[in-house]
């Protein structure tokens, strides 16, 4: 099989990637004991690595769609001034500006094949990285079959925090970032929304969204919709490719029942265009005058324009509006639950990953015009991951003898609460909460968990002493081990099989506060559920000391899940932990899908990755 091999890594682990047919991985499957299937540029940027097996022409890291310099900037960018044609103007900075990274370009465009996602993981373990941020993901029918997994595992035994993208797809039990060893970000808004507003004829003006720098100088311009003689009528009201007349949209404002049509006005020459999406909680950048509005607005302007015999309308410029209702989880983010380890909450964290201002490639246009901006404003959790990666660097660099599991656990437990009122699915929209960098720095108690802890997590989820030393090259065998739901994790899950449910969960704490000092727990309540949790004191004579404690859940789950907590305090530090109960039956009722409709040209999602190395 030497003719197969694409890729062998060597660095940090021991494992090689191979083209092979059904019948060659059967035989490798049975015969494979111990594999699984720079230079200084500046300052701030000290590497720059690329891997691309498949198209080795193509050997160039720089960033050739945006997205990447837009991570990097927000995890670790220096402060600018920086404004997108004067939208969301101010000074832009990362979470951690003193932060070195050495960036890994492991794709191209929309191409992140694993070979060369495990080439990146082995050098960037090699290389001595502290943290590794990655805002790439994909849907994978197990754990063996997800490249960054298995790099992340082995990141992680050496002691690497690996954060990464929770995904894009909206909707529940769409999350792509499962797997424990790994910080999975969903994507959250801020106090800043960006908004574009639609004037019409009658004088009424309504609000829609998008990052919109064209200036029509307070112009109204007549409203129509595409030419019903060239496709079907829903094709043509779509603004379809091909079914608008050059001839006929030209200096028009042209009405859209689906976002998708604003380039396609663009390419044909209109002016502007009010289209319909299904969510209306994120702008995105638009390569012409335009705004997307929600269906109870979009039906009004449609009555004005079939009740009016020359309808016309404005379209302002975008402006920057105090948002209150932040943070709230975005349309798009993925939620749980966890779709291989039921029993492990998905994703972790929720951060800011909604019109995020960052750095931008000025070779590439931020939409597709002649545009080039040195900043540009991007939603999705690629944008939400790096402001995770910001802060656990932030974390480390007060405590650079924490483990891995020690910074995910003082961000977990310090997150901001979230208003489970505000979205049905609760922990499987924002997992322990939103982000807090600064309560991180002295969480008080941590969660910590071992490589072992992993590995006896992975034997107790199907897979036996074989497969974990194919797939991850550990010498550990499954022997006696405990219920996923029992892994030392800072959040506690558990799937039951029905509404009616008695659970408990065991748990350990590690002191990192105060040397002397006391903890008293609280739980949340309710009607549905009882929580109990012996001991209801812990008490800590030396920092590093650690305590065991249990907790009882019981109840009945009404609506798709309970959503609880319980918290340690010792009056000066609150450590949370979300505890959550789901049934299979819940999970599978209907519910409102989040899905946009906004297409996957605008909501980036598989693209490259980068580390940062604090000094």
């Amino acid at each position: 099989m030497k003719q197969n091999l694409l890729r062998s890594y060597k660095r940090s682990f021991n494992g090689f990637a191979a083209s092979l047919t059904d019948e060659e991985h059967e035989k490798l499957a049975e015969t494979t004991k111990n594999n699984f299937s720079c230079h200084v540029l500046t300052p701030k940027l000290i590497g720059a690595r690329y891997y691309n097996f498949f198209r080795p022409n193509k050997n160039t890291s720089r960033d050739d769609i945006g997205h990447g310099s837009h991570t990097a900037s927000t995890a670790a960018g220096r402060p600018v001034d920086a404004n997108f044609y004067g939208i969301a103007g101010g000074i832009a900075r990362g979470g951690v500006p003193s932060a070195k990274m050495a960036v890994y370009k492991a794709c191209h465009g929309t191409n992140c094949y694993g070979v060369d996602l495990l080439h990146a993981f082995d050098d960037a373990i090699a290389d001595g990285v502290d943290l590794i941020s990655i805002s790439v993901g994909g849907k994978y029918p197990n754990l063996e079959s997800d490249p960054i997994a298995i790099g992340g595992f082995h990141a992680s035994a050496r002691g690497i925090l690996v954060v990464q993208a929770a995904g894009n797809d909206g909707g529940k039990a769409t999350i792509g970032s499962v797997a424990p060893w790994i910080f999975s970000v969903a994507a959250s808004s801020t106090d800043r929304a960006i908004i574009t507003k639609v004037t019409l004829g009658d004088g009424k003006t309504y609000i829609g969204k998008s990052v919109n720098s064209f200036n029509l100088h307070g112009t109204s311009l007549p409203i129509i919709y595409g030419d019903e003689t060239r496709c079907h009528k829903d094709a043509a009201r779509s603004c379809a490719k091909g079914c608008l007349e050059p001839s006929v949209v030209k200096d028009k404002i042209v009405m859209c029942n689906n976002y998708d049509g604003i380039d396609e006005v663009s390419t044909v020459g209109g002016l502007g265009v009010i289209a319909y999406a299904s969510s209306s909680d994120v702008s995105y950048v638009v390569p012409i005058a335009a705004s997307s509005l929600n269906g109870d607005d979009f039906n009004s302007i449609q009555s004005y324009y079939s009740s009016t015999r020359s309808p016309i309308a404005g379209i302002l410029a975008s402006e920057a509006i105090n948002n209150t209702d932040a943070p709230h989880v975005a349309s798009f983010s993925s939620r749980g639950p966890n779709p291989f380890i039921p029993d492990i909450l998905k994703p972790d964290i929720t951060a800011p990953g909604v019109e995020i201002l960052a750095a931008y490639s000025p070779s590439v246009s931020p939409t597709n015009d002649k545009r080039s901006v040195p900043y540009s404003i991007l939603s999705g959790t690629s944008m939400s991951c790096p402001h995770v990666t910001g802060a656990a660097a932030y974390v480390k660099s007060f405590h650079l003898d924490w483990s891995s599991s020690a910074i995910k656990s003082a961000l977990m437990t310090t997150a901001s609460r979230m208003d489970a009122s505000k979205d049905q699915l609760a922990e499987f929209s924002y997992g322990a909460g939103h982000v807090d960098p600064r309560k991180a720095i002295d969480p008080g108690l941590v969660y910590e968990i071992s490589t072992e802890d992993y590995i006896n997590l992975l034997c107790n989820s199907g897979y036996n002493t074989a497969k974990l030393r194919q797939l991850f090259t550990v010498n550990s065998s499954c022997n006696g081990v405990n219920a996923p739901k029992d892994m030392n994790y800072p959040s506690m899950t558990v799937r039951v099989s029905g509404t009616s449910f008695s659970e408990n969960f065991t748990r350990k704490v590690t002191n990192v506060g105060v040397q002397n000092s006391r903890y008293e727990v609280k739980t949340s309540t309710s009607s549905d559920y009882r929580i109990v949790v012996n001991p209801t004191i812990l008490t800590f004579r030396a920092l590093g000391e650690t305590q065991s404690f249990e907790v009882s859940i019981s109840g009945k789950i009404n609506g798709y899940l309970v959503s609880a907590y319980i918290e340690w305090t010792d009056g000066v530090h609150t450590v949370r932990s979300p505890v959550v109960v789901y049934s299979n039956n819940s999970i599978n009722e209907p519910i409102f899908s989040w899905a946009h409709s906004i297409g996957s040209n605008k909501i980036f999602y598989l693209f490259l990755a980068f580390l940062v190395n604090y000094i």
